[in-house]
């Protein structure tokens, strides 16, 4: 084996080239991403919106606030009335700060009633960082645009049914599987 600096300059130079005529003819992996959509995963997590009840038409949040207590980035304000007759409590507020989630999924996962859900949308985006801060009104319409696409009466987030996990360790809800009906 030589030493020699220029034998050595010239065996790196034509081992980059073969990597280059490799490369050269192989299929590229890149997506023309405006004419051409990726296929995202079936548990992708994306854009937040609140499930509307079909039935009364509001959001399905019963202002239990599990989804404020367990998120880690701290970016959902939910404010809420107790009703003095029933005990029961009313949402009045529910705002979500996009900018600061981590998309863990945490807030779907923890949700009694499925009232939170992160869609398979990742196409968002604002000129100003109060474009990102969805409301209530603003989430409601983020699920009326994303249950658009499913013609069936009812949607199952296939997140909330992991594979793999005993059923034992799963809470009783997912147990036995939230549908939310989307229409009647």
């Amino acid at each position: 084996m030589r030493r020699d600096p220029k034998y050595l300059i010239f065996k790196d130079l034509l081992g980059g080239l073969l990597i280059t005529l490799k490369t050269f003819f192989k299929k590229p992996v890149t997506v023309q991403y405006p004419r051409e959509r990726v296929t995202v995963y079936p548990s992708f997590r994306g854009r937040h919106a609140l499930v509307r009840d079909p039935e009364t038409g509001t959001a399905r949040c019963v202002a239990c606030l599990k989804c404020v207590q367990v998120c880690p980035s701290r970016c959902i304000e939910v404010r809420y009335e107790v009703d003095p007759e029933t005990g029961a409590r009313k949402m009045l507020e529910y705002n979500l700060h996009a900018l600061r989630c981590i998309y863990c999924g945490y807030c779907e996962e923890v949700c009694p009633v499925g009232a939170i859900v992160l869609t398979e949308w990742f196409e968002y985006s604002s000129r100003d960082r109060a474009g990102l801060i969805f409301d209530k009104e603003r989430l409601l319409k983020n699920w009326d645009e994303f249950i658009e696409k499913y013609p069936e009466k009812v949607y199952t987030n296939k997140f909330w049914n992991l594979k793999g996990i005993p059923e034992i360790l799963k809470p009783a809800p997912k147990r036995e599987g939230i549908l939310i009906k989307v229409r009647d």
